[in-house]
This record gives C-alpha cells, structure tokens and sequence, in this order.
C-alpha cells in the first residue's frame, strides 16, 4: 500500500525545519512559509523572539515580512501561509491584515489558538477578510517537536522558555 501525503505535507516539512532552527536558537519550535500562487516559496521564518528580543518576532510574522518584501506588496491574497502551530490572536490579525488566501497549520495550540481552539479570529464575519483554512496537516510531527522542545527545557530547570 502506498502512502499518499496530504495536501501541503511538502511545504510542512520545510516550515517543520524552520522550526527545528528555531530551537537550535533557543526559541520555541515553530516554523512558517509563505507559498504563492505558483507553489514557490515566498517568504519563511522561524520564531525569533529571544534572539531578537522582539515580542512580535513570530514565525508566522517573519515568514510574512520575508514574503510581502520579496513580493514588493503586503497584500498577501494569492499567497498562502503553512505554520507548524494553530496561530496566537496576534498572528491571526496579521493574517487578516495581510489578506493570506488560505491559512494551513498543523498542530492546534491548546494554550493561545486563535483559528479555532480558543477564539476564531479568521473567520469571524465582522472582519474583512477570511482566509480559507486548513487544519491538521502533519499534526503528530509538529505537536512532536513542541512537547520535545518544551520536555528538555522542564528537565533542565528552565521552568518558563517562552516567558
């Protein structure tokens, strides 16, 4: 039998190395890209906010600053942003802001989602604009790579990586 990945599993793995860099730095492991309408990359990033010390340096803001430079414009609309981690409301805002075409995440975010989980930023009605979205792509790998990141930091008496 063969195994037939699901949509946007290609462009999970490369926001899942983004990621992985990410926690070589010593940030949380999350990775985004941007994807045009081509299917070329645009734009890609990791969290960034220890080693910016940036509280806006999300991996989905970085990836869609790298996108909108490359691309010469801030309308997003034909583009879309594949993030290892259900968005924070921050990020979901900016995903509306940007006017992203489809949003694809894997992992839901029990703690800070915001496309589902706790609040639902990108398809609420009053907003202007409401991305498509798609859910669950890669999950086990990206929540993986999380409870990983987040395990190693407990046992070395980090009891706050992200605070």
């Amino acid at each position: 039998m063969t195994q037939v990945n699901p949509p946007y599993a290609e462009f999970m793995r490369r926001a899942l190395l983004e990621a992985q860099s990410a926690a070589r730095r010593g940030d949380v492991p999350i990775g985004a890209v941007v994807i045009d309408a081509s299917g070329e990359v645009v734009g890609a990033g990791s969290n960034r906010r220890e080693v910016d010390n940036d509280p806006t340096a999300h991996a989905e803001l970085v990836a869609m600053r790298d996108a909108a430079s490359r691309l010469g414009s801030w309308r997003l609309d034909d583009c879309t942003l594949v993030v290892t981690l259900e968005p924070c409301t921050m990020c979901a805002g900016a995903v509306v802001q940007a006017r992203v075409g489809r949003l694809v995440f894997g992992a839901w975010n029990e703690e800070m989602g915001a496309v589902g989980t706790l609040w639902d930023v990108v398809r609420d009605r009053r907003l202007h604009h409401r991305p498509e979205v798609v859910s669950g792509v890669l999950a086990h790998e990206c929540g993986s790579l999380l409870q990983t990141f987040f395990a190693e930091h407990r046992n070395s008496g980090d009891a706050d990586p992200i605070g």
